[in-house]
């Protein structure tokens, strides 16, 4: 019996990264691309291919997809920075719609079940934490390419599931990303004063968590639409506060604000967060704790 064959998309980011080593356990051969050279040395191993693909180029896409055929297509690549997509629409679009069509109809061709990777920048904010039946409602064009490439999954004929996610952090291999424990961690260790909203209400997530559950929606080809995050409620200010206890710094240097004190392109929806009792009963998930989040970032191991 052949072995499954699973490509993922934007395997440089954090995400794809995080899926590459919880497929390390997993007897299944691997296509690994992204736009541009390999930054993820250590994590192509045996049964583990590097393509550079540009999915906003169609051809492109097309052939790659046809040359592997892969059972399983996870698309985790995105443009997903809402400052960034509200100053540039079309690359925007280009990156988040364009290349999620020319992805879904190439996964239509040879049958694979399609994965698409999705946001709580879907929702407007104004009743999280929100359940897979909530009815979106985006406040920025980050969240409205998004929404419209979840649309396009949805309606193609292609087997398919939507799994969306809330604040994601975790380690890149060249440790480049940043995210609310590293820039806290960074910024009080050299004493600078930080100002953090109170605001808004998210559901954190960390990357190990949502590898292992989108390998199993995968896996089991569990169609429809998930949510997928971390079980406990913060406002980032409450997340800034656990960070520093938990690594002993100076809790007087962290100030608490709101939204309307930072002037942003786009607008940031104030509640969302998860309710992941679907993805808990139906496919075993059981996120770890915004604590053991840190600690596996800091400790090396996450």
């Amino acid at each position: 019996m052949n072995k499954l064959t699973i490509l993922i998309t934007g395997v440089n980011g954090l995400l794809g990264q995080y899926l590459l080593k919880a497929l390390a356990g997993h007897d299944v051969s691997v296509v690994a691309v992204s736009k541009g050279p390999s930054r993820v040395g250590d994590l192509i191993h045996e049964g583990v291919i590097y393509r550079e693909l540009d999915i906003t180029d169609g051809l492109a896409t097309d052939i790659l997809v046809e040359e592997y055929n892969p059972d399983i297509i996870i698309h985790a690549a995105a443009m997903t920075q809402a400052d960034d997509c509200e100053l540039n629409k079309v690359s925007c679009w280009n990156n988040n719609v364009t290349a999620t069509r020319f992805l879904v109809d190439a996964a239509k061709k040879i049958n694979s079940f399609f994965i698409y990777v999705s946001t709580d920048f879907v929702f407007d904010g104004k009743e999280g934490p929100y359940g897979e039946d909530a009815i979106p409602e985006p406040v920025n064009y980050y969240g409205s390419s998004k929404l419209a490439a979840e649309k396009a999954v949805i309606e193609s004929p292609i087997s398919s599931a939507i799994v969306r996610t809330v604040l994601v952090y975790g380690k890149t291999a060249d440790g480049t990303r940043t995210n609310i424990i590293t820039w806290v961690k960074k910024e009080l260790e050299q004493g600078k004063k930080i100002r953090v909203v109170d605001d808004q209400i998210r559901t954190p997530t960390y990357a190990g968590d949502l590898a292992n559950a989108i390998i199993q929606i995968g896996l089991q080809k569990a169609k429809g639409i998930w949510h997928i995050s971390g079980a406990e409620t913060f406002t980032p200010f409450q997340m800034a506060v656990i960070v520093a206890k938990e690594l002993q710094l100076d809790l007087s240097l962290i100030e608490r604000t709101d939204a309307s004190e930072f002037k942003q392109p786009a607008i940031r929806p104030l509640r969302t967060g998860f309710i992941i009792d679907k993805a808990v009963r139906e496919i075993s998930y059981r996120p770890i704790s915004f604590k053991e989040g840190i600690y596996k970032m800091i400790g090396g191991k996450g």
